[in-house]
């Protein structure tokens, strides 16, 4: 039986590295919404020079659902002090590209086949990115929800990483309380939450549990 790795004692390992470093690294973030990004933000933002938040979600429909998140993520990041500077990077919506990808994959339950799917379509674009623009490392909100698989996040973005030359931050955001502490986070913020990760079949899901 494989030994379940733990992704919050790597994490922490990596950035007690982080802060000892003379110039600290640059982080492109992948964020999926505000609520994810809150306690994110607050946990990573002293180990870091600067934090671009990528909000790359082809997944989200309607197109008014994605603006709204999107507006959420840059209200609440007007609104907070961070630990560095704090920036949002707009991804290019492009739902048409998720559909395709999940095209025969409609009626899998959520969690299965197509949310690995959505999870590399999401994390090779993010790791693209980082590689375009100069970034040290990148990663993702996603590992915060209890309903994310972390240890395929984790696989993914450390094979992306490897292959494009920029390593992946592995990380389970939701360990050490951090998923509690995003609600409270939501709460104190007004910030809008939702609970579907914002593609059509998880809202059927949702709404027909």
């Amino acid at each position: 039986m494989q030994q379940k790795i733990n992704y919050q004692k790597i994490l922490e390992k990596k950035l007690a590295e982080f802060e000892a470093m003379a110039v600290k690294p640059r982080l492109l973030l992948h964020a999926c919404c505000a609520p994810c990004s809150s306690y994110t933000l607050e946990y990573l933002s002293p180990y870091f020079r600067e934090i671009s938040v990528f909000f790359y979600n082809p997944n989200i429909t309607p197109t008014e659902e994605y603006n709204y998140r999107l507006a959420e993520l840059q209200r609440m990041m007007e609104n907070v002090q961070y630990g560095c500077p704090v920036t949002v990077l707009p991804g290019i919506y492009d739902p048409e590209r998720f559909t395709a990808m999940a095209r025969g994959m409609e009626s899998l339950p959520e969690g299965g086949g197509r949310c690995y799917k959505c999870y590399d379509l999401r994390l090779r674009e993010t790791g693209r990115t980082a590689a375009e623009s100069g970034f040290d490392w990148f990663t993702t909100t996603l590992s915060i929800s209890p309903y994310k698989n972390a240890a395929w996040l984790n696989e993914i973005g450390t094979r992306i990483g490897e292959e494009l030359g920029v390593p992946y931050l592995q990380s389970d955001f939701k360990k050490n309380g951090g998923y509690a502490r995003s609600i409270v986070l939501s709460k104190e913020y007004g910030l809008y939450r939702q609970n579907w990760c914002g593609c059509v079949y998880s809202r059927r899901d949702a709404e027909n549990p």
